[in-house]
């Protein structure tokens, strides 16, 4: 080996050397370092999603550093001598290296293929009798959320949460109720309230507004099933923490998209913002919402207080509850951008039937 090659070598090292320390140096648990950059989440399913993206990035930084090492070799050990004029011997034509170079490729793909297929089925994976149906309700610029159905198992009672007398009005099959008052969002320009009947109405809601971020209250350790649904332009139902977002479309049977989908629990109690991952018109990046996991107890609790008298309950606001369960009573993790939105209310609601 020349003064040259060693120089480089040397050189080399050093780089590498660099980049360990400075990993070392950061502070980063094994744990960090193998999420590469990943967040952290709060399912199973954002967990599955994490180990696909880490060996992934450890699969690419092994062909890299074969691809690195491959090309460095080349540039030391077989550059042109100074002295001579004859050039490096030359591989062309090497058909079972070109076979090797052509087969390995479509074998990576296969096996990445592979586990991404089993991957995206564990996390579009749907179980009958969830324990929480949330029918989400997208509209500019905020959301509604209301509970379908709630059983939490252990003995609890199953609460059906649909209100049957709205969901008649706005479908135009009940004219004595068509006039009664239930807050939807605000149809498109105009748009009638008879062509949003596939819209979800349940007796415990909650709606947001521009001076406040709705709220939706979860358990942990229980199956949740959200059913989306949009009231105007596409939408989109994104919490970081879960590691994946689902489009809300209008009408979404009609257009060819399923608005179901599942996390088997949430991990962990606290307060996780949720966010529209679509640009949906002016207000767009004001457009979250925040996610306040709880015990499945005072969840339990948290039910009992909203619901309606006349189902045996108390029918407090969502801010009232929260605060008698000893959470805050509003959002935690996000706040309202700006209040004044004169373009088009985001908190427009009309009565159902109107």
């Amino acid at each position: 080996m020349n003064v040259a090659q060693g120089r480089i070598l040397r050189r080399f090292g050093l780089a590498a050397s660099l980049g360990i320390a400075a990993l070392l140096l950061t502070g980063c648990s094994s744990e960090e370092v193998l999420r590469f950059g990943w967040p952290e989440g709060i399912t199973p399913q954002a967990e599955r999603m994490r180990e696909l993206w880490t060996w992934s990035v450890v699969a690419a930084l092994v062909m890299g550093v074969l691809v690195w090492g491959l090309t460095f070799w080349v540039v030391i050990f077989h550059r042109k001598k100074k002295d001579s004029p004859e050039f490096p011997r030359q591989t062309a034509y090497n058909v079972p290296l070109e076979l090797l170079y052509t087969a390995v490729p479509f074998v990576i793909i296969a096996v990445l293929f592979y586990f991404t297929v089993v991957v995206q089925n564990y996390v579009l994976d749907k179980e009958d009798n969830p324990n929480v149906v949330v029918d989400v309700t997208a509209f500019q610029w905020n959301w509604k959320f209301g509970y379908r159905t709630i059983d939490l198992g252990e003995g609890t009672a199953r609460y059906e949460g649909t209100d049957e007398i709205a969901q008649a009005a706005v479908a135009g099959d009940d004219e004595e109720h068509a006039g009664g008052e239930h807050e939807i969002p605000a149809p498109i320009h105009g748009q009638e309230t008879e062509d949003l009947s596939y819209l979800h109405y349940n007796k415990i809601e909650t709606v947001g507004t521009s001076n406040e971020i709705p709220v939706l209250v979860l358990p942990t350790d229980r199956r949740i099933e959200f059913v989306l649904a949009s009231s105007d332009v596409i939408h989109s139902f994104w919490v970081p923490e879960f590691l994946f977002k689902r489009d809300v479309n209008p009408n979404p049977l009609n257009n060819s998209s399923d608005p179901v989908f599942q996390i088997s629990e949430i991990q962990q109690e606290g307060a996780f913002v949720g966010r529209c991952a679509e640009m949906c018109g002016t207000y767009h990046a004001m457009m979250n919402f925040e996610v306040r996991a709880v015990s499945p107890e005072r969840f339990a609790e948290y039910i009992e207080l909203r619901k309606p008298v006349e189902d045996g309950g108390q029918g407090l606001t969502n801010a009232q509850a929260l605060e008698r369960i000893g959470e805050s009573p509003v959002a935690t993790s996000t706040t309202p951008f700006k209040t004044d939105r004169t373009d088009r209310a985001a908190s427009g609601v009309v009565t159902a039937g109107n």
